[in-house]
């Protein structure tokens, strides 16, 4: 149950850490800072089983929930009221496995609440115990203000190949600033190979037009099938995406045993993934690192120890002025929100603010306070707010 925005508590941050710039292009190094450091309050609002995403209905003050094992629910932030949403798909719900994330067009902000697209992503399950990613779009109708469904929902991509295993889907979604584009961050599977095999869609970003279709300008449009989607390739396990003012697209990925990469995604370019990393493998093997004269693109920021990014937002609003135009990171082994500051095409974390528990997902909301989803079982929905 998500209890009433009547029962909301102020709670502070457990711990509070600042990055040290003296390592900006590792992010390594951080430094102590005090409570009074933070320059937000926490509040708890509600709670979830497992939120794997957050996103407000552009335009509104309603945020949506989405939780791995298959349910949609939202919370209108303004009044308290909370609702759930019929109609979403079967999961094949496991390890890393379940409903994803769940996405709106900003075209639509305008529109009743009531009959906008609504985009789904999601684990699905195929033949000989095979699973692999799904998109799905269809229309948001709701009859009252606790209960929506969702009408028409059928997929418009899947990630080829489906494949063995429950991790890596990263099936993140974003809409491009210009509203006509679908990005969706598709992970590797744990196989590794195929995100270098643009005969896969494994390991890739993939742009997409907004019916699914393969996007007209795609850097490999000539070669049709699933190879007409890529926009970008070697990357591992993204589970953060966003754009800055400058309408570029920022990524945040998983990198082995450490080596968690921020890249600036270009059309064409290759990340390198299983080729090259700042991290090593699992078992101790090692990895080359990335070098300039490597023929790859190199990762703006990484971090070792890692920081197991679970989502990312660039900070746009007013609230925080410090963090204009930065990127906010939701730390799952970490259990921080970590701040990255930009300088161009390089980057620096800025700082680092310590949570008791894992974070999963990051959302604006319209007054430009920062909403953050624990992860896990009896998950907190937390309202940051500047002091």
């Amino acid at each position: 149950m998500i209890p009433s925005s009547r029962l909301l508590a102020a709670l502070s941050v457990s711990a509070l850490m600042l990055a040290s710039c003296a390592n900006a292009e590792t992010g390594d190094s951080a430094a102590a800072a005090s409570a009074e450091a933070a320059p937000f309050t926490t509040s708890e609002v509600a709670t979830f089983e497992e939120p794997w995403a957050i996103a407000f209905a552009p335009g509104t003050s309603v945020l949506f929930v989405t939780e791995k094992a298959g349910a949609v629910k939202f919370i209108d932030t303004a009044s308290g009221t909370t609702g759930t949403v019929s109609g979403a798909p079967t999961v094949a719900y496991g390890g890393q496995g379940g409903l994803g994330d769940i996405a709106f067009l900003p075209a639509e902000a305008s529109a009743k609440l009531g009959g906008r697209t609504i985009y789904l992503s999601w684990a699905e399950a195929g033949e000989n115990d095979t699973r692999g990613a799904a998109v799905g779009k269809g229309t948001l109708v709701c009859a009252s203000a606790t209960a929506c469904t969702i009408e028409g929902l059928s997929v418009i991509w899947r990630q080829t190949p489906k494949v063995t295993g429950r991790g890596h889907y990263s099936h993140r979604l974003s809409i491009s600033p210009d509203g006509k584009y679908l990005f969706i961050a598709s992970g590797e599977r744990q196989k590794m190979q195929p995100a270098q095999d643009t005969g896969t869609t494994l390991g890739k970003i993939v742009r997409l037009n907004l019916d699914g279709t393969p996007a007209a300008g795609n850097p490999m449009a000539d070669k049709g099938g699933v190879t007409a989607e890529i926009w970008s390739l070697g990357h591992r396990n993204i589970l953060g995406m966003d754009w800055d003012a400058a309408g570029r697209l920022w990524e945040v990925e998983h990198g082995p045993a450490g080596g968690d990469e921020l890249n600036l995604v270009k059309p064409g370019a290759n990340y390198g993934w299983p080729i090259r990393s700042n991290g090593e493998h699992y078992n101790g093997d090692p990895i080359p690192d990335h070098e300039p004269s490597d023929g790859f693109a190199q990762p703006a920021l990484s971090w070792t120890p890692v920081i197991a990014p679970g989502d990312t937002l660039i900070y746009s609003g007013t609230m925080f002025k410090g963090w204009k135009g930065h990127a906010l990171m939701a730390g799952l082994g970490s259990q921080a929100l970590v701040d990255v500051a930009f300088d161009g095409e390089r980057a620096r974390e800025a700082a680092r603010y310590d949570f008791a528990n894992r974070l999963r997902s990051l959302a604006q909301g319209p007054d430009g306070a920062i909403w953050v989803a624990e992860d896990g079982k009896g998950a907190r929905l937390l309202k940051l707010t500047a002091r």
